[in-house]
């Protein structure tokens, strides 16, 4: 059997797929457009464009964008929400903020509509004494009232039930016994953590998806074993590692922002072997563009975010900014006689106006086709045999064009400035604004649109320099190859270090570790080694806030060492004053919520065996183009960019071309072909 791993990652604009022979060390890629409204038809002629049959592949993995559309277009499931007496509307409440700053009401509607929040009797209390056992009667007939209200997945949200989940237990026995499907959860199960909204939102989103994604993976799962696949088939998490797709459809709320954050993984291990410790990446797509920072080689995760206004997730995530700046963000003029880039997108379909399918409202890729950046004769994607510019150039005119009093060829350079500036607004927003110098940085911009505004980054932000992957195009989808297998855990503990017993923690942490081996086994593929890492949330008493503390704890044998309380009071005394600067003289440590990551480390790929194989400057150029900078014309080259041999060196202004991507090379700036293929973009030095 061929030894091929395909990467599948699913945008907004097109489906990317990288396909690495390990036998041969050699990797094909191909874009096809994203199919909707169901994803899963571009999934499989993606692959079925790379493979003619699924028996050649050992393992397949998928970065979804499924549960974060889902999630965006409020097109969820109809759930319904069993809790305690006097918390229905803790969804509805949140943490009594409201999507606009100023004005008397807002327009928040949760997920799960009141009708469909009942409450029934229980009491947990936050020491995690049951003071009112759950009343299973009134679990059943709330049960069986969401049945008949059209409910197809529920959550169980009890107060406290961080502290002991005896009665959420209880609760979702009983309803599992009557439920016609597996889209059953509690919180303690979800998420075992302090702070009801929070917990309660994170268990309410992950029962909206269930639905639809499993359902989503079970068709991907049936098509490819229909079509000989026997392999592993993993979805990748938000986190940046993978899991096995039953845990997907149980834990979906996981797969949130999964392709960027695949995307991520990926250029962390690029600008790592090409000794670039600090980069800023920037995912440019055809519908937005995410932004994330990477120092010393590591990513930055937060263990909160909220994917829009009142739908927040606790669980951890890569840290990644997104904007409506993607290649269909579509261009217009204000009330006011202001140009605006987004957030509307043309998307796959109708696409830009070039593209030909009905659109007639100007793009980002409209503007630089009609600047001759992108070459019309061949549009990436295959899809489209040609890009008509004359219809980019007259709805650029007409719509930004004319309003401003502009030619059609100043209306596109204004399009990109705006453009440019709201993409260097989110750089500086991940660097500087969280005291990082962009100088010591690398941009490195990937996905279909990234590469022809990477030196407009150089420029706007004051960054060292870029670096422009060998695939840009499918970068999302070489993560979901690279990514590793990881499982999160977290338990709330909320008690002083003074007060603890480390038997407690001990027994918490062992369970984790167990949990995440067996999760590990039951993946069935073979590991490198296996990680486990363990950070406390810790605050002084009195303190909302907590900080991150890591603790070094021995794992031997999937056993636990026993941290001493010596021990995670002196580290948490190192991180807050690495953090505020100074230490709370008799102030009391307080452990809030302890977390275990247990990471298995997939195979890693040689990153020079798709460095280019011989060739020449000469074999590569393609020709000329006249191509606009600024407020004139320039006589341009154009380059095979997978022709060019390392090494080479080319003086901007030029176009470098290949199937998923066009890199750009502003005037005064210059290129070079490192030892994997990548484009370094610098100053010139003359």
């Amino acid at each position: 059997m061929t030894e091929i791993i395909i990467g599948v990652d699913v945008g907004g604009t097109f489906t990317d797929i990288f396909a690495l022979n390990e036998k041969s060390g050699t990797a094909e890629v191909t874009k096809v457009p994203t199919s909707r409204p169901d994803q899963s038809d571009g999934f499989l002629s993606g692959i079925r464009s790379l493979v003619n049959n699924f028996s050649d592949l050992s393992v397949v993995v998928h970065g979804t964008t499924a549960g974060t559309n889902a999630l965006l277009e409020r097109k969820g499931a109809k759930i319904g929400v069993i809790t305690t007496q006097g918390m229905r509307d803790v969804l509805e409440m949140r943490r009594r903020d409201r999507p606009k700053t100023w004005g008397l009401r807002g327009n928040f509607i949760p997920i799960a509509e009141r009708n469909c929040r009942l409450e029934v009797p229980e009491r947990t209390l936050a020491d995690g004494a049951i003071r009112t056992p759950v009343d299973l009667p009134a679990v059943r007939k709330a049960a069986q009232e969401l049945l008949d209200l059209g409910c197809s997945a529920i959550s169980i949200l009890f107060a406290n039930s961080y502290a002991n989940s005896e009665n959420e237990d209880r609760a979702v026995a009983a309803v599992r016994e009557m439920w016609p499907n597996a889209h059953v959860a509690s919180s303690s199960e979800i998420l075992p953590e302090i702070r009801e909204f929070e917990r309660f939102s994170t268990t309410a989103l992950n029962a909206y998806l269930q639905p639809e994604v499993s359902g989503y993976l079970n068709r991907l799962e049936k098509a490819l074993s229909t079509g000989g696949f026997s392999g592993e088939f993993l979805i990748v998490q938000s986190n940046g590692g993978v899991m096995g797709v039953d845990t997907a459809a149980k834990l979906p709320i996981r797969t949130a922002l999964s392709g960027p954050a695949a995307g991520v993984i990926a250029a962390g291990y690029i600008a790592e072997a090409a000794g670039l410790p600090d980069i800023i990446t920037g995912d440019m797509g055809g519908t937005s563009f995410d932004v994330s920072l990477i120092a010393n080689n590591q990513s930055m995760l937060s263990s909160q975010t909220s994917i829009d206004f009142g739908m927040v997730v606790r669980s951890p995530m890569i840290e990644i900014t997104t904007i409506g700046a993607g290649g269909g963000s579509i261009a217009w003029v204000d009330k006011g006689g202001l140009l605006n880039i987004g957030p509307e997108s043309a998307g796959s379909t109708p696409g830009p106006v070039a593209y030909g399918q009905g659109n007639t409202r100007p793009t980002v890729t409209d503007a630089n086709v009609v600047l001759g950046r992108i070459d019309p004769e061949n549009p990436i994607g295959g899809k489209i045999e040609k890009l008509d510019v004359l219809a980019a150039s007259k709805a650029i005119e007409t719509h930004v064009g004319d309003p401003l009093g502009l030619t059609a060829i100043e209306a596109a350079e204004a399009i990109l400035r705006v453009a440019n500036s709201r993409m260097a607004g989110a750089l500086r927003l991940v660097s500087i604004e969280r005291g990082f110098d962009p100088k010591r940085f690398a941009f490195m911009p990937f996905g279909g649109g990234g590469a022809l505004h990477a030196c407009a980054m150089l420029e706007e932000v004051g960054l060292a320099k870029a670096i422009v992957p060998r695939y840009p195009g499918v970068t999302s989808a070489m993560g979901c190859v690279i990514a590793d297998m990881r499982q999160d855990f977290v338990q709330t503990l909320n008690s002083g270090v003074n007060d603890t017993d480390p038997a407690v923690i001990f027994e918490y942490l062992q369970n984790h570790v167990r949990e995440g081996h067996r999760a590990l086994d039951a993946a069935g593929t073979n590991f490198e080694s296996r990680v486990t890492s363990f950070t406390f949330d810790m605050a002084y008493q009195g303190q909302t806030h907590t900080v991150n503390v890591p603790i070094d704890i021995n794992v031997s044998n999937e056993v636990v060492a026993v941290p001493s309380l010596d021990q995670i009071s002196n580290a948490f005394d190192l991180e807050y004053k690495k953090t505020f600067g100074r230490l709370l003289e008799n102030g009391v440590r307080r452990i809030i919520n302890i977390r275990t990551s247990v990471t298995g480390k997939r195979p890693r790929f040689d990153l020079a065996t798709l460095a280019p194989k011989g060739g020449s400057i000469k074999q590569a150029f393609k020709g000329t183009r006249s191509v606009h900078f600024g407020d004139q014309w320039y006589d341009t080259n154009i380059y095979d960019r997978l022709e060019l041999p390392v090494g080479a060196v080319i003086p901007g202004p030029a176009i470098l071309e290949q199937p998923d991507t066009t890199v750009l090379i502003e005037p005064e700036l210059v290129g070079r072909i490192d030892d994997y293929g990548n484009t370094l973009i610098e100053r010139s030095k003359s």
